[in-house]
Formats: structure tokens, sequence, C-alpha cells
């Protein structure tokens, strides 16, 4: 059996020490905590796997280092995003992720999204800070319908969340093939035809050059203006030009906002100034304990490395998952 030279490469490493240590108590495990100080450590360690979670943003990840390591044989990510590592060659390095870890966090989240303008949270918060006892009326989600771009471990969650409050469902998926709690299922290419049927939709894709912009001007001209999108995906599949647009001129109910191009979404960024829009700061998947669950996942995978066995969640580069 295999014995690699493990590094974890996380903000919080006692604690995934502590959990990789109990089932793999045999094991050389080595932890770093910053970006700066991963490159010398795998150098020094001649390190042959890296668990890495993207804890402090995308700039100054330290990418290159992971890729260009001799010793470094598989990079599995904590998070099910691989972008950052995006280019890599998949002949000479596996890069896994921890899909799932999140997905019914991100799910909730997104109804949130649609519960909050369903209920008219803002405008009870606005009449709240005046004082006014309004003519007040909620409507139901029952029966409206959302689109689903993206239909894997969050987007599924999404489905199955929406069919438990009487939606229907839309999916789009690269491979359309029947999906658990999706109505109707579509390739990318049906877009244009689905915008304007949704009353919700929700972007769980991964950031790829085909997705960068998916979401853009021709959608929210095409989208109904009771319509709001909610975004857990990546900062760059929605155009936020276009959004802004739509936001300014109320041709959209509004947006629910985990992601976004620039972050930290800097402070004179026009989308802080709306009040039909919920600005999150990329915690969609952030819940006490998913660090842990990830070190766990990376666990039972690091026995199949061990073993010689294929792994689980192993991403191909050009398709994000």
């Amino acid at each position: 059996m295999k014995n690699p030279v493990t590094i974890l490469h996380t903000d919080n490493p006692e604690a995934s020490r502590d959990v990789l240590a109990k089932s793999h108590p045999d094991l050389t495990i080595h932890t770093c905590d910053s970006y700066d100080a991963l490159p010398a450590m795998i150098t020094e360690t001649g390190a042959e796997v890296v668990y890495s979670v993207r804890f402090a943003g995308t700039p100054g990840f330290p990418r290159q280092a992971l890729i260009d390591a001799p010793t470094v044989k598989w990079v599995s990510i904590g998070g099910s995003g691989t972008d950052h590592m995006n280019p890599w060659n998949p002949e000479t390095l596996t890069v896994t992720n921890a899909a799932g870890v999140a997905a019914d966090m991100m799910a909730e989240y997104a109804l949130g999204g649609m519960l909050h303008f369903s209920l008219n949270i803002p405008g009870f918060k606005a009449a709240q800070a005046q004082q006014n006892w309004i003519s007040g009326r909620v409507e139901p989600i029952a029966g409206k319908t959302v689109l689903i771009l993206g239909l894997g471990q969050t987007g599924m969650a999404v489905a199955a969340r929406s069919k438990a409050m009487g939606l229907n469902t839309i999916g789009v998926r690269a491979r359309p093939k029947d999906t658990p709690h999706v109505d109707e299922v579509h390739g990318m290419d049906a877009l244009p035809g689905l915008w304007s049927r949704a009353d919700f939709i929700v972007c769980c894709v991964p950031l790829l050059d085909s997705t960068r912009g998916l979401v853009g001007a021709n959608a929210f001209q095409s989208m109904k203006e009771t319509a709001v999108i909610i975004d857990v995906s990546r900062g760059g599949v929605i155009d936020e030009a276009p959004l802004i647009k739509a936001l300014q001129g109320n041709t959209i109910r509004g947006a629910a906002l985990d992601v976004f191009t620039i972050e930290p979404l800097p402070e004179d960024h026009p989308l802080w100034t709306f009040e039909n829009t919920i600005i999150t700061p990329h915690c969609s998947s952030v819940y006490d304990g998913w660090d842990l669950k990830s070190v766990e996942m990376f666990a039972d995978n690091l026995w199949r490395y061990r073993r010689g066995e294929t792994l689980l969640n192993i991403v191909n580069p050009e398709r994000g998952y």
C-alpha cells in the first residue's frame, strides 16, 4: 500500500490533521495555512498528494506550485469549484473536488432567495424602518417555475427542494439526461427559449470558457419582469453589466448574489446600492463543519489512492467537473 507524503493546505490545519490522522494513522501528514508557504513546503517534503482549500480567495492562490511540482501527482480540492486550478494536464496531474460537500446548504441558500422575494421581505423591511403599517401581501412559490443552470450535485439539490415546495423545475446541462426532481432537462443550446419561462433562475454551473457570460444581455432581455436570479456558481457566469442595467431599469424583480467577477466586491461597486439585491460574501457553501466534512471525503478517497484504485470526483479540466 502506498504511503504518500501528504500536505493539508487549509486555514483549519490542526482540526483537519486530526480528522485525517484518525483514518490514516500511519501517513506522513504536513499542514500549511498560507498561500505563500505552500511552494516551499512542497519542495522540502517532496509531497505527492496535496489537499487544498481556496481559503483566501483566488488572487495569490499558489496554482503554479501545484501544477509545476514534479512530485505532486494528485491535488484534492476541498470545495467543488476548480476554475482556480485551470488549466492543468490530466495526463500528469489528477485533480479531484469535493462535489456535494455543500450542495444541500447552497440549495437552501437558493430557496431562501426565492422566499425572500416571494414574501416581499424587502418591502416589509422598508415599511418597518418607517414604522409604516402597510397593506401587505405575500405570494406562494408553489406553481412557479425555476430554471436551474447546471445539474451537478448542487443543481440536483436545488431541484429536490424546489419540487418539495411545489415548483415546476427545468434544468440545463451539457449532456442532457433524465434527472431526479427535474421536470424537463435540456441542453445549453435551449436556453434562449427557456429564459422567458422562468420565475426563478439559479446558477449552479462551473466557470468555464463555455459558461463565462452565460447569463448575458440577451438573457436579461428575455426574462420576465418578475424574474429573480440567484447565483451560487462562480463570478463571471453572470455578465454583471447587463445585470446592473436590468436591476436599474427594474426589468427583473431582483437578484440574490453570492459570487462576483471581482471578490471581495469593491466598495464602490454599483451592485451594493440596489434595494432589490441580496449581496453575500461567497459564503453559500460555508457552514459549521463543512471543511472537516470535506477532509472526511478526502480521507475516503485517499484509501483508494493508496490501494491504487480509481479516485472519485476526478475533474476533467475541459468540462470543469
